[in-house]
């Protein structure tokens, strides 16, 4: 092949030399004569080297593949992520470590799916994105979603699944690592300057005017100048090099960034750029709520299922609720949506159930503030009261090939964060149990004088990279439930039922696993007593569980009244803390001068996906607490309101933040306000907190799990009088 190269070569000099002495023959026609030469020699060459006597089995790229059998009897894969292989840099395949007692974990990585082929217009989605912008009736925005998933599940069902993922603004199942772009306003602009035209400086005073990326990207785009007319995109490309962004790691992952999102949005055309831009933040700002998509996704699925005719009302809510239900047990749209297009809505519970490996939502508490409305909840019940630990909720998974996960209660895999943590020293008998998701506390521990440490310990530990050798804080695991045994799932048998399967597969561990502490009785001085006691021994109080019949099973995400709690705290309160997003900041006089001195805080409308503003807070803070926030969050600041955020322009902080930190605060009263917005669809005015306390800042949950509209409002209902 080297002397075929240099012959070449050589001919080719020859062929200039020729040229040069012969003007009669044409330079154009001699040039392609002697290239054509060369390449077809390089190229014979090449087709020779290739052969080979074993053929390499031919991929299959048809965008028409099977819907995947999802029958829980079967071994399954995760449909985004292969778990068993991972590919190295070099190429070569790897049997996947374990997820315990991992020195160096090996991130799985995206397998190359069907999404690419998806060929739904881009700017149909974004059509549809503009359309519900402007539109503010919760019912019009459900008739919109439905109406467009049904159009696109009767042209090729296997595109409901990546523009489902569009719709709610994210890439994959939340437990999925590799899920999350986290791309920053300075890398957004930088890009939007280059690929749209314009210099940073530009971009950034429109920002300063507008406050929305998206926006300037969109004008900036339709007034740039193109030779030619680029190819549409489709939603399986975006989607895929969304994806592809995500995942980008090492040194070059930037520059890879930008190339990709440069390359999408010289192919905008319209109002595609906006809602590019929108998406890459994470944050597509139009009133679409990811409760509402699944309404609407259930409605179209129906319709698909049903073929003709517009189903009733009773079966769009039998079939709402049967697929939320699945939805809260199996949290991942492509393995709901593939199981309801293969079996039906109708057969979801049989081929949709809890496995080990995907949490589940946890079941929730509603609050209450006395005993006595304790005991008038479950009079003639048998009930029991545990204590309500002050720690981390943690999902702990036994998967059937020994691996262990443990996930926090948005469903975060934070297996790494517990390196010492190893279910199977808490089992029976190894070889009789196979597979468990047991729900639990993690909290901190004092080995030394055997007792419970505060939460603020806990969150003194690394979340990453964690050495078993390096741990100073130790952590205790206590169980209170059993979610599924061996293959089978136990959340609709009785609690008691599920407690005593716990304890007969599960044995403590001194200073690793406990039970949590409990005790039946409805007797007001005993329960007053073991409430103190609680208090006594770190925890925050209790909670109190129906034990037996139907409201005694578990409920997946569902803030049910069959589970109460009851903190010391709440007594005197408005009968729970609430999860508020901060919003803004003031700056702090006097010997806070130097940080921020207090703070705006706002809960999450469900419905609109806006932050609506409920009070200002200033007390339960150190000096030195303050600092911490001051460099958490100046970071996050912003020249103006998001666009998403509903306030009185009489109460403008100083300092404006992206939603990225909760805060936990206790209250002594609500109260109707002229000043703040929360539950303001309710009333004529909105619902505020008087004398807010800082309790700790929620680093377990993700913004968008702060309190609710609706939550707030059913506390201000709860009270015994209206203001």
């Amino acid at each position: 092949m080297l002397a075929r190269l240099v012959h070449c070569n050589t001919a080719l000099v020859g062929a200039k030399q020729l040229r040069m002495a012969s003007s009669s023959q044409p330079k154009k026609q001699t040039k392609q004569a002697t290239l054509a030469r060369f390449f077809s020699s390089v190229k014979e060459d090449s087709s020779s080297a290739k052969k080979s006597p074993e053929k390499s089995p031919k991929k299959d790229d048809s965008p028409n593949t099977p819907i995947r059998d999802f029958n829980p009897g079967k071994e399954e894969r995760s449909p985004i992520f292969d778990e068993s292989i991972v590919k190295s840099s070099a190429g070569s395949e790897i049997e996947a470590p374990a997820a315990k007692r991992l020195k160096i974990e090996v991130k799985e990585t995206p397998k190359l799916s069907n999404y690419k082929y998806s060929q739904v217009p881009y700017s149909k989605v974004c059509s549809i994105f503009q359309e519900i912008e402007s539109t503010s009736s919760r019912l019009s925005i459900i008739k919109i979603c439905s109406d467009f998933f049904t159009e696109i599940v009767g042209e090729d069902p296997q595109n409901l699944i990546p523009t489902t993922y569009l719709f709610i603004n994210k890439l994959g199942p939340d437990y999925e690592p590799g899920m999350e772009l986290g791309l920053g306003e300075g890398l957004l602009m930088k890009t939007i300057s280059e690929s749209c035209g314009k210099s940073l400086a530009q971009v950034k005073n429109r920002y300063k005017e507008m406050g929305d990326l998206g926006q300037i990207a969109m004008e900036a785009r339709n007034v740039q100048p193109t030779m030619f007319k680029p190819k549409p995109l489709t939603v399986g490309e975006v989607f895929v090099n969304l994806r592809a962004i995500a995942n980008a790691q090492g040194k070059d992952s930037q520059t890879k960034k930008i190339k990709l999102i440069k390359r999408m949005l010289t192919a905008c055309q319209g109002v595609e750029a906006k809602f590019l831009i929108r998406s890459l933040e994470s944050k597509l700002r139009i009133g679409l709520a990811e409760k509402t998509v699944l309404i609407s996704l259930s409605k179209a699925l129906l319709k698909h299922e049903r073929g003709e005719g517009e189903p009733s009302d009773e079966a769009v809510t039998m079939a709402e609720e049967r697929i939320r239900d699945a939805f809260c047990q199996v949290p991942n749209y492509e393995i709901v949506i593939n199981v309801c297009l293969q079996y039906g809505i109708s057969q979801l519970q049989n081929h949709c159930k809890l496995r080990p490996g995907i949490p589940l939502k946890p079941m929730l508490a509603k609050p209450t503030k006395a005993i006595t409305e304790v005991l008038d909840r479950f009079h003639g019940q048998v009930f029991v009261s545990e204590y309500k630990y002050d720690g981390e909720r943690a999902q702990v998974h036994l998967l059937p090939d020994g691996t262990m996960r443990i996930y926090s209660r948005n469903g975060e895999n934070m297996t790494e964060r517990y390196p010492e943590i190893d279910i199977r020293d808490f089992l029976v008998d190894t070889s009789s149990t196979h597979s468990l998701i047991i729900d639990c506390e993690a909290v901190a521990w004092d080995k030394v004088n055997n007792k419970i440490l505060p939460f603020q310990v806990l969150s003194t530990r690394k979340r990453k990279d964690v050495e078993a050798k390096d741990i100073k804080v130790r952590v205790c695991l206590f169980a209170f439930d059993l979610l599924c045994h061996n293959g089978e799932p136990l959340i609709n048998q009785t609690l008691r039922e599920r407690q005593d399967t716990l304890q007969r597969v599960t044995k403590p561990v001194d200073d690793e696993f406990r039970y949590a502490t409990r005790l039946i009785t409805s007797n007001t001085e005993e329960l007053q007593h073991f409430l103190d006691q609680s208090v006594k021994d770190c925890c925050e109080g209790l909670m109190v569980k129906m034990v037996d019949g139907q409201e005694s099973h578990y409920e997946p995400s569902k803030r049910s009244r069959n589970w109460l709690k009851l903190k010391k705290d709440y007594l005197n309160g408005v009968g729970d803390s609430l999860d508020l997003c901060v919003l803004g900041a003031y700056y702090g006089r006097g010997k806070r001068t130097g940080t921020y001195g207090g703070f705006l805080l706002g809960c999450y409308n469900q419905d609109t996906g806006e932050y609506e503003t409920c009070c200002k807070i200033g007390t339960g803070f150190s000096e030195e607490l303050l600092q911490q926030l001051y460099e958490k969050l100046k970071p996050t600041a912003t020249d103006g309101p998001m666009a998403f955020y509903v306030f009185d322009s009489s109460a403008q902080p100083d300092v404006w933040f992206e939603p990225t930190l909760l805060f936990e605060v206790l209250a002594a009263d609500l109260s109707l306000s002229p000043i703040y917005k929360a539950g303001s669809s309710h009333y004529d005015k909105g619902i505020s907190l008087r004398f807010p306390r800082f309790l700790r800042i929620r680093e377990d949950k993700p913004v968008e799990e702060a309190t609710s509209s609706e939550q707030v409002v059913d506390l201000y209902e709860a009270q015994a009088h209206l203001s």
